[in-house]
């Protein structure tokens, strides 16, 4: 049946024509109807472990579901961050012409962050919870073989072993075909792409160099600002005239203190992690559109040995 606007603009009631737009229906619409998920996962509970040769963080991951795929209507298994980064890469070889979700970045500046702290694990909790319910609402990768062992398996590292020889050989063969070969000529559509995906990555790292830049000046300022404001209650107890007014610009001074905190906080919690998601996310579109190019430049290699083949036939 056709609809319409009131204004009478028609609206398109056909089912979605690809999978990437079954992903863009679900991420709009953050209200989906609860009853109409048949899986479910979250990351909590990191506990540090600590062994000889090295400290790490794990990560509780619980899932409940009625997938038929799933022996089992519940899972708990506990995961470190490798173990995520192993799930990304396998969902990038398996399904190489999606794009995969970002993990958030495993290294942090020596002596700035403190990965064991609280604040450091809570926040990468909360960015591994966000990356495995983005695979979730996936209608494709979230029916992935290996994002079902991530979820389900006791001991993962078996999981890891299988099949990595193989893995590399096939890699190794494929940098030996596309290595010394330049495409003929990429397609104008993904010329376009990845001439945006240029300048958009390059004005999103001008923006968080300069996010980052007036953070550390409003946290230099506000050390400022808090040294400052003591010397006007300081001067209101010594000057009996003038202690109304000192003691107001005191307090003034503690507003502006307060205010600039709650700014810097704002910034660095909700600000500059959407940031470098959105610069993560466009390296992840470079790297679905290199492994496009790969495949077209494997694909004229082999046009190329036939036409050769075809040449020689005739003398033969």
């Amino acid at each position: 049946q056709d609809l319409s606007l009131p204004n009478g603009t028609p609206v398109d009631t056909s089912s979605p024509a690809s999978s990437s737009s079954l992903l863009n229906r679900l991420q709009l619409d953050d209200d989906l109807d609860v009853e109409t998920r048949d899986l479910f996962v979250t990351v909590d509970d990191p506990k540090k472990h600590v062994c000889t040769m090295e400290t790490y963080i794990t990560y509780r991951v619980t899932t409940k579901t009625t997938r038929a795929e799933f022996d089992l209507p519940e899972y708990s298994v506990r995961r470190r961050y490798q173990d995520f980064d192993w799930l990304r890469n396998k969902l990038e070889e398996s399904q190489p012409t999606h794009l995969i979700p970002p993990l958030p970045e495993k290294f942090v500046v020596k002596g700035v962050v403190d990965r064991f702290s609280e604040e450091f694990v809570e926040t990468r909790r909360k960015a591994l919870d966000k990356f495995l319910k983005r695979v979730t609402d996936h209608p494709v990768l979230s029916f992935n073989e290996h994002f079902n062992v991530f979820l389900t398996a006791k001991d993962l590292n078996a999981y890891k072993k299988q099949g990595m020889a193989l893995l590399s050989k096939m890699g190794e063969s494929v940098k030996y075909v596309t290595g010394g070969y330049k495409l003929r000529s990429r397609p104008l559509e993904f010329a376009a792409i990845g001439d945006y995906l240029d300048t958009f990555s390059l004005k999103l790292g001008t923006i968080d160099r300069i996010a980052q830049r007036i953070i550390k000046e409003q946290l230099e300022y506000l050390v400022e600002l808090r040294e400052y404001g003591p010397v006007y209650s300081t001067w209101g107890g010594l000057e009996v005239e003038l202690s109304e007014p000192l003691e107001g610009v005191s307090a003034c001074i503690g507003n502006c203190c307060t205010a600039l905190e709650e700014l810097s906080e704002d910034m660095t919690e909700d600000f500059l992690p959407v940031l470098r998601e959105y610069i993560l996310y466009a390296e992840s579109m470079k790297n679905v559109l290199k492994k496009r190019d790969q495949v077209q430049a494997e694909y004229e290699a082999k046009l190329e040995a036939v036409a050769l083949k075809r040449e020689d036939r005739p003398k033969v």
